[in-house]
């Protein structure tokens, strides 16, 4: 007797479309029998919630993603800029910095 491996065998080794179609018909199969669970607005939101906290506690996590974020939102803000200058190269153009002399001091006064 010739085993298969394990991931050439039932559900796993169909078609993603072939299980896409098992999957839709035992979704309404638990509808019609009742045995289906339809989530209320309430218990959604609370679950969401609960996701939420959980992920948030991965504070590396939290902070990969927020910089991800942040350094998208910089390229848009970037592709903006050169969309709205007019000429070819719509670079933007950086202004240039100017040192500032600081005098030494007790700093300002209270009077």
């Amino acid at each position: 007797m010739t085993l298969l491996p394990l991931a050439a065998r039932g559900f796993a080794a169909m078609d993603p479309e072939r299980q896409r179609a098992l999957a839709r018909k035992g979704g309404h199969m638990a509808h019609q029998k009742g045995a289906a669970h339809r989530f209320t607005a309430a218990e959604a939101s609370a679950a969401g919630r609960k996701g939420g906290q959980r992920v948030a506690q991965n504070r590396e996590y939290m902070a990969m993603i927020g910089r991800r974020g942040g350094q998208k939102s910089g390229v848009r803000r970037q592709q903006a800029i050169r969309v709205s200058l007019p000429g070819p190269t719509a670079a933007p153009e950086r202004m240039p910095v100017v040192p500032v002399a600081v005098a030494p001091g007790p700093g300002p006064v209270a009077g």
